[in-house]
């Protein structure tokens, strides 16, 4: 069986054709070939193979053969070409693998237990191939070539030119680049290879590579579980490593879209590989110890991880934390390094195989020589090669040998070749074997099975094997299910992996990671280590990026005015509602404190105990005035007035309360009228007794007679007009649009102050104005009375009353539009106050003064001294 050059075609078709397959492999194996044509079609083809064939490491014949590739070599022996001979066969050396041969024996394992099965194609004996690649691409390729090729060294292709590959399917390779070289030639030939440990995240591009299959997860979902483990411990700046190889390069370029995705930084991410000269490895591992990042990414094969942990161990540097890939974390012989303790990372997951450490283990004398490989394995691991001292002679006991291969405690990348075998296995299955209506299984050994039809049935494989499922997506992917491995050292001193947690890729993705057990951190602490640019920002605070740095490295700026933060790592702060206000940490919003003149604190006592006194005086006033109410002093200042004088300074005093305590729709409408009108009537007293004194003196020139036009009933009438008018003008303004509460909050930005608003600025305004119109009137009329002749002229007290309240008044509407908040309120008070004070000290203190202390003035014809005329007004 071969591979297929040509249907059948055009003669001359075909001929190019079979050129064409002749220079394709050219490159590793080459075909020559003898075709004769002739005017019927393609006549049988006789085809050599250039080059000796390499024979497989381990090999059975059987009804189908399964094709095994693994990397328990780690270089290639290479020779110098003379060009005059024909080469040597590639051959492998250096350093053996022996968890690499363990993945080969676990191949040959599952097909005897296959061959042995009774459900699993019976009757049907699995063959299998098993090659070396060295873990190098020509190496690769060459296994590539030999298994679709066979190892006949001439063939007949058949009338027909048809044929297929010696092999059904492939299990391989362990690593992404030689597993992408291989595609490359087995491909358009249809032939599925399995993979157990090629995780790079391109192979799942079903255009470029729509033959390959694995049965370890891809690399994105690895990513994807790294960046959110690092995510969940709050490492958000780490340095990374790579192994300069598809399975690098990809791998870390997938992580790093995922990291960027969760918000992590990477201070540098350097690529390093085997082959590197060794002064690229010491770069990198300076990079590494210089670096202020304390995580460290570790995307490595488990060779070059070697390599470089050699280097950090030559040069100690202050401990990272390091987090590992699936392909180096869980490797045993990476435990010798002590620097690695406490690293956490992604590792698949850990199974049992019943019967696969007896198999490993029965290694007979005849085996071991039998098979170059197994001699190998077995001098280097008895230390028994190259040594005449010390010969071995088969008396080696296999079961004392501690080494990789003989270690089955942590079956992981072991069952995924496990479970590769076992997908091919039933695929073959479903081709070749029928099952009857007696419940028996009949299979068809001599059927020809292609391997398209293989690669067709993998697509739908679905079965459990010793509790594992095992299925393809749509891209040859399997499910994402890891183990998150620890290594922690025992109380023993030994350093062990120690599954900690588990990320299941088909959860929701706040479910996929979850951490059952403690960690071990760097240096075997319990503390989780902190790697950051830059602390977090406190709440209050937000991040301000550091100019030509990554989002990670920023200052910590306290939120402006009126804008808090209430998580740590804000990038914004938020602006607090209109009716809150930031605490003194700026992490909350908090109702900003409401303010108003009230009644209890000590302005407000202030203002209350002068408005009170005020008032109370006016009232003393008034009893003294009624008890003296017959002496000359009281009856000559027109007592009627006097009294009504007395009650308005009462109320204008008192009205004053009105502005202190919190404000409402009521105490806003009544402090601003009570205010106009009572002031008003005050002013209209004044203004009457103003006029009167006025009258009475114009009265004593001859033959005048106005007294009688401005009596008592026209004093009256004189008060109530000027009152009425303001009291129009108080209603409209209250009708129209009245004062109201307000809450005040762009005077002070971090409280609230409780005001009035004055509705229409035309009636606050009118009812002001009507008052400063009769203050003025007043005032102009008192000094021009102010010389008139008599022992007690009124008029003088009157004027300087007048000009002290126009004073107050006209001081008042600066001081009112420049005082802020409460201020504003506690300035109309007083404004009020002072005003109805002038008034009352002016007008009559000295008249209780002459009478409760001068009652010798308080006589007619004391009042009568300076004047010829006996005047009363």
């Amino acid at each position: 069986m071969r591979l297929s050059l040509a249907p059948a075609l055009d003669p001359s078709l075909a001929g190019s054709l079979v050129l064409l397959h002749l220079a394709v492999v050219a490159g590793g194996l080459a075909l020559l070939s003898s075709a004769s044509v002739s005017a019927s079609g393609l006549e049988s083809v006789r085809c050599r193979l250039q080059g000796t064939p390499r024979p497989p490491a381990f090999s059975q014949d059987g009804d189908f053969v399964i094709g095994g590739v693994f990397s328990i070599h780690y270089y290639m022996h290479t020779v110098d070409h003379s060009y005059t001979s024909l080469p040597e066969p590639l051959q492998c050396t250096g350093s053996m693998d022996s968890r690499e041969l363990r993945f080969s024996r676990a191949m040959i394992f599952a097909v005897e237990e296959i061959n042995n099965s009774s459900y699993l194609l019976p009757g049907i004996m699995l063959g299998y191939q098993v090659h070396d690649s060295c873990n190098l691409v020509p190496m690769a390729v060459k296994v590539a070539f030999q298994l679709a090729n066979g190892l006949d060294p001439m063939f007949d292709t058949g009338e027909q030119c048809s044929g297929s590959a010696t092999v059904t399917a492939i299990v391989g390779e362990s690593a992404s680049t030689p597993t992408i070289s291989m595609l490359r030639i087995i491909g358009p030939f249809g032939i599925p290879q399995v993979s157990h440990s090629s995780t790079c995240a391109c192979l799942s591009d079903k255009k470029q590579y729509p033959t390959f299959f694995r049965t370890i997860p891809s690399d994105q979902f690895q990513a994807a579980a790294l960046a959110q483990l690092i995510r969940h411990f709050g490492w958000t700046w780490i340095g990374a490593v790579r192994s300069d190889s598809d399975y690098g390069n990809n791998g870390m370029a997938a992580f790093l879209k995922a990291a960027q995705e969760e918000g992590i930084c990477v201070e540098y991410s350097e690529a390093f590989s085997l082959t590197n000269p060794l002064s690229r490895v010491q770069r990198v591992a300076d990079v590494i110890r210089s670096s202020t990042a304390r995580v460290v990414v570790a995307f490595v094969s488990s060779w070059d991880m070697r390599i470089l942990l050699r280097e950090m161990e030559r040069l100690p540097s202050p401990p990272r934390q390091w987090i590992g890939s699936e392909s180096w974390v869980t490797e045993p012989e990476m435990l010798r390094f002590g620097l690695c303790a406490g690293t956490i990372g992604i590792g698949i997951q850990r199974s049992v195989i019943p019967g696969l450490r007896d198999f490993l283990l029965d290694l007979s004398p005849q085996k071991v020589s039998n098979s170059p490989l197994l001699t190998e394995f077995w001098e280097a691991a008895f230390g028994c090669v190259g040594v005449e001292e010390k010969v071995c002679d088969g008396s080696e006991d296999i079961q004392q040998l501690q080494t990789p291969y003989t270690d089955t405690s942590q079956l992981r990348v072991t069952n995924m070749v496990y479970k590769a075998v076992y997908a091919i296995a039933h695929a073959i299955h479903s081709i070749v074997c029928e099952e009857r209506e007696n419940s028996t299984v009949n299979c068809d050994k001599n059927l020809n099975v292609k391997p398209t039809q293989v690669l067709e049935r993998l697509r739908r494989v679905n079965f459990s094997r010793n509790g594992y499922q095992v299925s393809f997506d749509a891209n040859g992917d399997p499910v994402a299910t890891y183990e998150l491995v620890n290594w922690q050292i025992q109380e023993s001193g030994k350093m062990e992996f120690v599954t900690v947690g588990r990320y299941d890729g088909s959860l929701p993705l706040d479910q996929r990671l979850d951490i059952k057990r403690e960690i071990t951190w760097v240096k075997n602490s319990t503390q989780v280590p902190v790697s950051v640019c830059s602390e977090s920002c406190p709440p209050g605070t937000r991040k301000a990026i550091q100019k030509g740095k990554p989002v990670c490295c920023y200052d910590c700026i306290q939120c402006a005015e009126g804008e808090i933060s209430d998580n740590t790592d804000s990038s914004d702060c938020q602006i607090c509602p209109e009716e809150y206000w930031p605490n003194a940490e700026r992490d909350i919003c908090i109702l900003k404190p409401v303010e108003f003149l009230s009644f209890h604190e000590v302005l407000g006592i202030i203002l209350t105990a002068c408005s009170v006194g005020g008032a109370l005086l006016a009232i003393a006033t008034a009893a003294v005035f009624y008890h003296h109410r017959t002496s000359a002093i009281v009856r000559a200042n027109n007592s009627e007035l006097s009294f009504l004088l007395l009650f308005s300074l009462t109320l204008c005093f008192l009205c004053s309360l009105t502005f202190i305590g919190r404000p409402s729709e009521w105490s806003c409408m009544l402090r601003h009228t009570a205010f106009g009108i009572t002031f008003v009537l005050c002013i209209s007293c004044v203004l009457g007794k103003t006029i009167v004194v006025l009258m009475a003196f114009r009265a004593t020139l001859p033959g005048s007679n106005v007294m009688k036009w401005f009596g008592p009933p026209q004093q009256r009438l004189t008060v109530v007009s000027f009152t009425f008018v303001q009291a129009m003008i108080c209603t409209l303004w209250l009708v129209l649009s009245p004062p109201f509460p307000i809450k005040n909050i762009t005077t002070y930005k971090e409280k609230i102050i409780l005001e009035c608003d004055v509705g229409s600025a035309i009636g606050f305004w009118a009812v002001l104005g009507y008052i400063g119109l009769l203050s003025l009137l007043c005032f102009v009329l008192a000094f021009l009375a102010r010389k008139l002749p008599d022992n007690f002229n009124e008029a003088k007290f009157i004027t300087f009353s007048m000009l002290i309240f126009c004073a107050v008044w006209i001081t008042f509407i600066p001081a009112y539009f420049s005082s802020p908040g409460k201020l504003t309120v506690a300035v109309e008070i007083f404004a009020i106050i002072t005003s109805s004070f002038g008034l009352f000290f002016l007008l009559f203190v000295p008249k209780c003064f002459i009478i409760l202390f001068r009652p010798e003035k308080n006589t007619k014809k004391h009042l009568m001294e300076k004047t010829s005329n006996d005047i009363r007004y």
